[in-house]
């Protein structure tokens, strides 16, 4: 998961970030992140080449952090449906 902080429209760069290959989905966000994007890459040397050549090179990106996953205790898809 990448906390990303945007100094422009946060929606052209969510755009921008939902192309990017990998992201699995992009999210607005009210606090200190302007965008939330989820990645799945397939060595941390991809994720860095992500985040350097991709994502912070974007113009309007003015900083980002990053969160490894280390364990998933539980992930549900029901909240749409009853």
């Amino acid at each position: 998961m990448i906390g990303v902080r945007v100094s422009g429209d946060t929606r052209v760069v969510a755009a921008e970030m939902a192309e990017l290959p990998g992201v699995t989905y992009v999210v607005s966000t009210a606090g200190s992140f302007d965008l939330l994007v989820e990645v799945v890459c397939e060595s941390d040397d991809d994720l860095i080449d992500l985040l350097n050549d991709r994502v912070r090179a974007l113009p309007d990106v003015v900083s980002t952090e990053t969160f490894v996953y280390l364990k998933l205790h539980r992930q549900l898809y029901n909240w749409g449906t009853r």
